[in-house]
């Protein structure tokens, strides 16, 4: 089964993720066919918008932790030690250009989110340019807490330092009115509205000459590319690397393995282990 589907639809390219049975999320291929797709809309100079969604309840929940995390023994994500960092640079910074296809997509690309684009699936999110979200969505890098730094390094760009450090400091996850409210999301709708919303604005942009668009986009993007952007994503992609190799992180992937990756991730994300020590958090007396 294709984990990206592509349909033209009028001016329109609809790019869906396809993996709605784990909430579309990440695998070794999934980035691979957004790439293809990103460039089959480029190609087609018909197509004057994009619209990017994830099948079923969510847009994307993030790699796929069944694999990478809860599975025992290395994979792509984690190495026998001592590990090669260039090696792991090498694997990601493929899925970080293949995201980042659609920054660099030659017309606008709306996100349409609902349910979840959290983790590795608000690194997609964030590499287009509108985000169009239901209220009772979720957004949020949570892998910050340990395991993960979103290599697409975007949260600053789109948020400027001091949220971006709130997001990247606490891992918490906000809903689609505060990210709308703080500038992640261009606009927030009730989930039965969202739909709706976001053909409004496809069609309204995919009524401008493909040229136009095109030279909107290259003046922005030039814009915040200008600010280091290429050599913030080198650090960041590095790092996430790092991330999965320390101490912290080779904890969290035995947790994963000896309990499964919901639980260990619940953990993670309510603070309640203690990854340097390896075990659960003492509670308060």
């Amino acid at each position: 089964m294709a984990r990206v589907l592509y349909r033209r639809d009028g001016r329109l390219a609809r790019i869906t993720l396809n993996r709605p049975e784990v909430m579309n999320a990440i695998d070794d291929l999934l980035p691979e066919e957004l790439a293809a797709a990103v460039e089959r809309a480029n190609r087609d100079e018909g197509v004057h918008c994009v619209v990017l969604s994830g099948a079923g309840r969510a847009f994307c929940a993030g790699y796929d932790l069944t694999y990478y995390a809860q599975a025992t023994g290395n994979d792509r994500g984690t190495q026998d030690m001592p590990w090669d960092a260039m090696k792991d640079y090498a694997v990601m910074s493929r899925n970080t250009e293949r995201f980042m296809s659609l920054w660099r997509c030659l017309v606008p690309v709306i996100c349409k989110v609902q349910g979840f684009a959290v983790a590795g699936g608000s690194d997609i999110a964030l590499c287009c340019d509108l985000i169009v979200m239901a209220e009772n969505a979720r957004i949020g890098y949570m892998p910050a807490r340990v395991w993960g730094c979103p290599t697409t390094a975007m949260w600053v760009y789109r948020l400027g330092p001091e949220r971006a450090k709130r997001m990247l400091f606490t891992g918490d996850k906000i809903d689609g009115k505060e990210a709308a409210a703080i500038g992640l999301a261009h606009k927030t709708v009730p989930e039965a509205e969202l739909d709706a919303e976001v053909e409004r604005l496809a069609e309204r942009i995919a009524g401008v000459p493909r040229n136009q668009l095109m030279m909107q986009k290259l003046t922005i993007n030039q814009a915040i590319e200008n600010m280091g952007l290429r050599s913030t994503q080198l650090i960041a992609t590095v790092f996430d690397g790092i991330t999965r190799h320390s101490p912290e992180g080779l904890a969290f992937k035995r947790r994963a393995e000896q309990v499964g990756w919901k639980q260990a991730v619940e953990e993670r994300d309510a603070g309640t282990y203690d990854w340097t020590a390896d075990r659960p958090m003492n509670k308060p007396q």
